[in-house]
């Protein structure tokens, strides 16, 4: 029989109980439609997950310092202050094949006072001139702070859009002043708003100044000299206010023979960061990258071999990557639990084949009758199950996506088109159908023909 004719022949069995029809791929339309909604859902949320750490900034490798154990109490990572600014020249020189940028960082915390305004910002940040692109943030208005004033422990700052919208009420803050502990800033830019990170946490309610800024002015400053190559300190009485602090001339490893500043503009008690950025080539490993940065920060920091690294590193990607697979495994167990509506549908479907074989008994021996082979009998019943399953799946796409939509503009989920899950909802359907139609199309190919004529 040619499948033009097969065709036209299920079609008309179909159509003669078009109610019963319905009612069969009913479970198949709720089944698909949900697979295709979770699918989407599961997709919205994974890319959610991918842009909030890109805002993050994308490939990034925090190195701290090694942890200090102290009569048997451990201070964790970071506790050993062993990482200096010059680390991350080194960095880049000596790792520029795998290593994009590479920023000192410093924290600091305080109150921060506009007129009779004040606030409490989430965070403040120090960094160099690279330390932006590293993160990923950009500039709203405005412009970044750039090397020499990294260098000059300049008195100029970018906040973020809560700051700007708290303090300044709508005005340009541009050009204006804001203290930080009773330290005047002069504002320079206004950083593009990124909303929450990965751990919910406002990324725009927070203040980034250049790292010697934040060491010498707000991280408490006052101490020792700076030393010299040679190792003997420098008898210098005082410093000029746009002295320099560039590390090329500075031994970041000094013996005791430190005197302290006097008439410092900004006293510079130690060179140590709180941590560095490294920012990743696209397409590098970080694990390659980390490989390549050990032994560089090794010799920077003296360490004969055989000896402990005083400094640790951790892979951003690593704790995005965990949360895509937390995200996956979610949606897959949804998937698995949406699936089970579909085997009942296929039962469904593979009952009311049976009822339509019992009730078509006389019009099977008929056409065997007539010369249709046992296979004939086979294929139409088959094609039947089939296309009841793949119009349910065509609906329950179109289902599927309005409840997507539906859910994602009443309740704010995100959701992302997949044509993966449209591709496996159709083939899922397809298969239902061969797999519970196999059975009643395998049964009505073996009616014996005289018996089937003789049925009532």
């Amino acid at each position: 029989m040619k499948f033009n004719t097969l065709f036209l022949t299920c079609l008309s069995g179909l159509v003669r109980n078009p109610m019963r029809a319905a009612l069969t791929v009913l479970g198949i339309v709720i089944g698909i439609a949900a697979v295709v909604a979770i699918m989407e859902i599961g997709e919205g949320s994974k890319k959610q997950v991918a842009d909030k750490f890109s805002s993050m900034g994308a490939n990034v490798v925090n190195i701290f310092g090694a942890s200090v154990s102290t009569a048997g109490v451990s201070s964790g990572m970071g506790g050993r202050a062993s990482l200096y600014a010059e680390d991350a020249t080194a960095i880049m020189r000596e790792c520029g094949d795998v290593v994009a940028a590479a920023s000192p960082y410093v924290r600091a915390s305080g109150q921060i006072i506009v007129g009779n305004r004040n606030w409490t910002p989430n965070s403040i940040k120090g960094g160099n001139e690279h330390y932006l692109s590293i993160e990923g943030w950009q500039i709203a208005s405005g412009r970044a702070f750039t090397k020499k004033q990294v260098e000059e422990a300049a008195r100029v700052c970018l906040i973020g859009n809560t700051i700007a919208q708290n303090l300044y009420e709508g005005k340009d803050p541009i050009g204006q002043d804001i203290r930080i502990k009773d330290v005047v800033f002069t504002v320079i830019g206004v950083l593009d708003t990124k909303g929450a990170d990965g751990m919910g946490n406002d990324q725009d309610d927070t203040l980034i100044l250049p790292w010697t800024s934040t060491r010498t002015r707000l991280a408490g400053g006052g101490g020792a000299a700076i030393i010299s190559k040679g190792g003997a300190a420098n008898s210098s009485a005082s410093v000029s206010s746009t002295s320099t602090f560039s590390t090329s001339a500075v031994n970041f490893y000094p013996g005791s023979d430190l005197q302290p500043y006097s008439n410092a503009p900004h006293p510079l008690r130690t060179r140590t960061v709180d941590s560095l950025l490294v920012q990743v080539k696209d397409g590098i490993d970080p694990n390659k990258a980390m490989d390549a940065m050990t032994p560089v920060l090794r010799r920077q920091h003296q360490l004969e071999p055989g000896v402990l690294d005083d400094f640790e590193m951790r892979d951003r990607s690593q704790f995005k990557k965990m949360m895509t697979e937390t995200t996956d495994t979610i949606s897959s167990l949804l998937v698995a639990v949406a699936m089970i509506s579909l085997v009942v549908g296929g039962v469904g479907i593979m009952n009311i084949m049976m009822v339509s074989v019992t009730e078509r008994t006389r019009e099977i021996g008929l056409r065997m009758a007539v010369g249709a082979r046992p296979r004939d009998i086979m294929w139409q019943f088959l094609l039947e199950a089939v296309l009841l399953c793949l119009c349910g799946g065509l609906i329950g796409i179109a289902c599927g996506r309005i409840a997507s939509m539906f859910v994602s503009s009443k309740m704010g989920w995100p959701t992302a088109t997949s044509a993966g899950a449209m591709v496996l909802s159709v083939s899922v359907a397809a298969a239902i159908g061969i797999i519970f139609g196999w059975y009643p199309a395998w049964k009505a190919s073996k009616l014996d023909p005289i018996e089937a004529l003789h049925h009532e």
